[in-house]
């Protein structure tokens, strides 16, 4: 089959949302498939930068672009893997044709939007953007999702034909590498490592503000940047990473700490396992899918209370070859095997 995958975030952006994409595009190629992604063309004038993140780049009134790359790849099946405004033309494009096609519900759009409203605008804000995104769906033969927790909350709010879409993770690249990084020499023990967006919908304040042991670092980019950095100036922020170079950062840490209340599965997590790293999180959908099984205690503490969870994460033992075995099934070719399954499904 020929996959047309549309997504507002593609490279050079650096999220789970991009790196799932690439991976099941680089599985759907070994699985026999043709896989293409149109992401933001940066050089067009009708593309600009999102309010407060400068890096994520949304392109309006491509409806045109995507009809003649559209007709060009001839795709067997057409998926729309975030609901801006690329996806929005690419919607459209496929209702004008005539020609099916699935979503998927990466991100918690409405919790995030919420976050940075007033307080008194948040409920009305979290109703009218749920809205948006039901209306954005409702056409989709599958609406993809990580975890059952996601589409329990999604069915509650009349998203209908849900699908599984789990997540995988590179084993060869996030693994129990030997010896320590520069940036970690120096620092006081245990090193309490968190990777994700700086942003206010990833809750890093939670974590930022733990009265604890050790050292708090932060790998990641974003528009809050600056203003933790100043707020914070014990804990260690070095940036955005990739590839080999941010599994050797989370091989070194101790704890890998998960404050997010946001998000529909949270990749990082998985990396971190595949490190050997003993994990602590909220429980928030994601990690009370992710952790469910009773063997999981072993390395991951999940608590209300984040520093009751990093606390209890600290009294574990370590245990990289548990938690290792553990992101060792969750492959992208057992992922990928779900989207196509979706996509047969619709075609039906």
């Amino acid at each position: 089959m020929r996959f047309l995958i549309v997504s507002d975030a593609w490279h050079p952006q650096v999220n789970g949302v991009v790196r799932t994409i690439e991976a099941t595009a680089l599985a759907l190629e070994r699985l026999g498939h043709v896989a293409r992604v149109i992401g933001p063309d940066v050089s067009r004038r009708t593309t600009f930068s999102a309010p407060s993140y400068p890096s994520i780049k949304l392109e309006f009134f491509a409806r045109a672009r995507l009809r003649r790359e559209m007709d060009a790849f001839r795709p067997d099946a057409v998926h729309l893997a975030t609901e801006g405004p690329l996806g929005w033309s690419a919607r459209a494009l496929c209702l004008a044709q005539g020609r099916s096609f699935t979503t998927a519900y990466h991100t918690r759009f409405p919790e995030y939007l919420a976050a940075r409203a007033p307080r008194s605008a948040a409920c009305s804000v979290l109703g009218a953007t749920y809205a948006a995104l039901r209306l954005f769906h409702a056409p989709a033969h599958a609406v993809m999702v990580a975890t059952q927790s996601i589409a329990r909350d999604l069915s509650t709010r009349k998203f209908k034909r849900i699908a599984q879409w789990s997540r995988g993770v590179d084993t060869a690249v996030f693994r129990p590498y030997q010896g320590q990084v520069a940036a970690y020499e120096g620092l006081r023990r245990p090193v309490l490592l968190c990777v994700g967006r700086v942003a206010v919908e990833k809750n890093l304040r939670a974590f930022l503000s733990l009265n604890t042991v050790g050292s708090k670092v932060v790998i990641g980019d974003g528009p809050d940047l600056a203003m933790l950095r100043k707020d914070y100036p014990d804990a260690h922020f070095l940036g955005a990473m990739e590839g080999e170079a941010l599994g050797r950062h989370y091989a070194a840490a101790d704890v890998f700490v998960f404050p997010s209340l946001t998000d529909t599965f949270g990749l990082v997590l998985l990396e971190a396992c595949a490190a050997g790293l003993r994990v602590a999180c909220l429980p928030a959908p994601g990690p009370v899918d992710l952790f469910s099984a009773p063997e999981t205690a072993a390395f991951a503490a999940l608590d209300h209370d984040l520093g009751r969870a990093v606390a209890r994460a600290l009294a574990l033992p370590e245990n990289a070859a548990g938690a290792r075995k553990f992101a060792e099934g969750y492959s992208w070719e057992a992922c990928t095997r779900q989207f196509l399954e979706a996509h047969q499904i619709a075609s039906i």
